[in-house]
């Protein structure tokens, strides 16, 4: 590196930077000040996940840059805990991941699909809807081997009553 010159952001240091700036965004159309947690990746992805449905519970529509940016990050979340390539989790249009170790496909579907829309996503990941509820909505389609969630979901404990969110640690 060049002396003088500032380093480049890392890939993960872009995509904290973008999450934040989305769930900033999503705080002002809410009309609710900036965030002031801490700026740690978990607590920052739980806060948008948290911004965007309550901006979809008030009838508005979410920002897409949070909502793809809360998906996205969860959808990562997701595939750090359970690593493997024997189910997809599939929420369209903003991403999809492979997880649960088990048999690996190569080439087509694999043997286990998810798939939902982003909001439920999101309140499944945040614990605001239960894996059991989704499904009896249908708000989740799943179908194949390992296509149970619900021992990976929420991806963190209640952090208060009435909501859900992630802790000030992380889980493993």
């Amino acid at each position: 590196m060049l002396e003088g010159m500032p380093a480049k952001p890392t890939a993960a240091q872009r995509r904290h930077a973008a999450l934040r700036t989305a769930l900033d965004a999503q705080l002002a159309a809410l009309d609710e000040p900036p965030y002031t947690g801490p700026d740690r990746p978990s607590p920052v992805l739980g806060a948008c996940a948290e911004a965007v449905l309550r901006a979809g519970d008030a009838g508005a529509a979410p920002k897409r840059s949070a909502v793809k940016a809360a998906v996205r990050g969860t959808l990562a979340e997701l595939a750090e805990r359970a690593p493997g390539h024997s189910l997809e989790v599939r929420v369209p249009p903003h991403g999809a991941v492979q997880v649960v170790e088990g048999p690996r496909h190569t080439r087509g579907t694999p043997p286990g699909v998810v798939e939902t829309d982003p909001l439920t996503w999101l309140a499944l990941a945040v614990g605001t809807t239960t894996w059991e509820d989704a499904l009896a909505a249908g708000s989740v389609a799943a179908g194949g081997t390992r296509a149970d969630l619900s021992r990976l979901l929420p991806l963190w404990p209640p952090a208060r009553p009435g909501g859900h969110g992630p802790d000030e640690q992380r889980l493993s």
